[in-house]
């Protein structure tokens, strides 16, 4: 059963021009002309409980504008939205006791608070009971490594950290839904894999369905089953990443190490992506020349210090579905 279901869901914004020199200030007094942002252009989809959700898109492509709308902070111009059996911004007060959101670049903790007092506040805002509060702090204390940082004040919390405890903070009502928007946005490597680590663990563990915004596409690669792709408030494309992949291309990658950087390659059957040095980039079509093959060819005419196939970079792929507007279905 879809936890959210969302259909033909449109948005738009008025958006004031600007005017250049005096002429345009004084016709500003006068009147103000808008133009029209179409933000979502009619949007259907549906999610189901305990999916792992990956919304891409480039800056203003409609993703923000989505999250808020189902998030309860917007409202649509037109369409249909239930989400856990609520409209979001009708039922908003007794909806947000349902759902968690974390938003990377903003915090809900108290700045000069330290982080278990934000945790108390909260605690009372969401009227959670003394024991299953103390029973999901000690849970999220435990997953997420926040004991050292109990009693420092948020400020003073770095973006990993001050990340972790806002996680922490909006499962402290035990919701069945998660919105991630750009979770891992500035943060440094072993922060990203604590992260990542923990939102699996969340979506396995506790069946939480989570819906992740991001630019960051290792974050999708290693977390989601599904992604969603939006470009120019339309759904572009929806379905796994190899679903996506094979929209795209089918073509995989072989990265090959040679003992002679001088020589040149001999790959019938693939062609040069990139050379640097000794190490080539070829790009195949395992329709035409399998792997195996491929590899053969190459060993039998050159000594090969190391070689491996990969997929092409996840960042390609979306680039080429925005690029193209979605491509054929």
């Amino acid at each position: 059963m879809a936890q959210i279901q969302v259909e033909g869901l449109t948005k738009t914004f008025q958006i004031a021009k600007r005017r250049a020199g005096m002429l345009g200030a004084l016709a500003g007094v006068v009147r103000r002309e808008h133009r029209e942002l179409v933000a979502l252009d009619a949007i259907t989809f549906e999610i189901g409980q305990g999916e792992l959700i990956g919304y891409v898109g480039p800056n203003g492509a409609g993703k923000s504008t989505t999250i808020k709308i189902l998030s309860g902070i917007l409202v649509p111009d037109a369409g249909h939205c239930e989400v856990l059996g609520f409209v979001p911004w009708r039922e908003r007060r007794r909806y947000v006791a349902a759902i968690g959101v974390v938003f990377g670049q903003r915090t809900q903790l108290w700045w000069d608070l330290p982080v278990v007092e934000s945790f108390d506040l909260l605690r009372s805002i969401y009227h959670v009971d003394d024991a299953s509060y103390r029973r999901t702090l000690d849970e999220m204390v435990s997953l997420l490594d926040l004991e050292p940082l109990l009693d420092t004040p948020v400020r003073q919390l770095s973006l990993g950290q001050r990340m972790r405890c806002d996680l922490a903070a909006s499962l402290l009502h035990e919701p069945s839904l998660l919105f991630l928007d750009e979770p891992t946005i500035g943060l440094d490597a072993p922060s990203k894999l604590a992260v990542r680590d923990f939102v699996k663990r969340l979506n396995r563990d506790r069946g939480v369905t989570v819906i992740l915004t991001t630019h960051d596409m290792d974050d999708i690669e290693t977390l989601c089953e599904r992604v969603m792709v939006i470009g120019d408030g339309r759904i572009l494309q929806d379905g796994s990443l190899a679903d996506l992949r094979e929209r795209v291309s089918p073509e995989r990658r072989l990265i090959v190490d040679l003992e002679d950087p001088e020589v040149t390659l001999d790959a019938p059957g693939a062609r040069v992506i990139s050379r640097e040095g000794p190490r080539w980039e070829l790009a195949f079509d395992p329709r035409v020349v399998s792997p195996a093959q491929l590899i053969t060819q190459v060993a039998s005419r050159h000594a090969v210090r190391d070689l491996f196939v990969e997929n092409p970079p996840i960042e390609e792929v979306i680039t080429e579905i925005y690029d193209h507007g979605g491509l054929a279905s």
